[in-house]
């Protein structure tokens, strides 16, 4: 029987190929199910997980007085999230937030803001903290200003618009830690040559900094931060593998840590990171 173009095998792009999922769990759906579609074999370990923070006081403080201020930030789909709960459980409702301007520091916190009816003003073109402060710069002079975000984040937006005379206010809607249940997981897809992945994903400085931490022994020593700290055999271990990052702040992450940037999104999206592994992999 003659094969012809209709009835042959489609190839996919990534066929064959391990990818080492690490978002946190309820997360990495998207990500897992784009590259599953292009025929990788994902392998879905958490690098972090999501906690609530020891107290929602200081978030529910701001939350009531939402009217005061003049713009909200949100730099995640987690903050999003996070603060809806809060608002649910104080009987707040999106007219709370009828005067206020919003920024979202990428597509998919815009579309997490917006799917619960609530207008986003701002999208930087880059979706990191440096670009949101472009966008925002010349109009939060004398504002006051309210940035949702994570227990442990950067401090350029902030710091850089309370230069441009902003008051700003941060309060934290969650934290992430890390998943102690992966370490023994990781340790084997690692040493087990038919599920060690060829390419390894990061989306955030902390699945970077996590991901270096499960990796060591269990210990009550502080989290791996600096090059010097990371040990020899940890480099070794990960020989072969490639590194991909979602955008510029997690590769210098990466970088901070001693590990490589073999492959960069070109868009920091979940879209723009598996273009990248595919157009790496090609």
């Amino acid at each position: 029987m003659k094969t012809t173009s209709a009835n042959r095998p489609q190839v996919r792009p990534l066929s064959g190929v391990r990818v080492l999922v690490g978002r946190a769990r309820h997360q990495a759906g998207a990500l897992s199910s784009e590259l599953r579609k292009l025929g990788a074999q994902v392998i879905e370990i958490p690098f972090i997980e999501i906690r609530k923070p020891r107290s929602f006081k200081p978030l529910d403080a701001s939350l009531k007085s939402l009217a005061t201020y003049d713009w909200l930030i949100l730099t995640s789909v987690n903050g999003v999230e996070a603060m809806w709960e809060r608002m649910e459980k104080l009987r707040l409702t999106k007219r709370t937030m009828s005067n206020l301007l919003i920024a979202a520091i990428g597509p998919a916190t815009k579309n997490s803001i917006e799917k619960r009816g609530v207008k986003v003003d701002i999208v930087p073109k880059e979706y990191v903290a440096e670009s949101v402060v472009r966008s925002l710069k010349k109009r939060v002079k004398g504002k006051r200003v309210l940035l949702v975000r994570a227990k442990v984040a950067r401090d350029v937006i902030p710091r850089e618009l309370r230069k441009s005379g902003a008051q700003v206010e941060v309060v934290e809607a969650y934290e992430t830690v890390v998943p102690e249940s992966s370490r023994r997981r990781l340790a084997a897809s690692l040493n087990n040559p038919s599920n060690r992945p060829h390419v390894v994903t990061f989306t955030s400085s902390s699945t970077v900094r996590n991901f270096v931490e499960l990796l060591r022994k269990r210990s009550t020593r502080p989290a791996v931060r600096t090059v010097p700290t990371i040990m020899r055999r940890t480099i070794k271990a990960l020989a072969g593998i490639r590194m991909a990052s979602i955008g510029p702040v997690t590769s210098s992450t990466l970088r901070e840590l001693g590990l490589p940037v073999d492959i960069a999104a070109k868009e920091f999206t979940i879209p723009g990171l598996v273009e990248a592994i595919v157009r790496s992999l090609a």
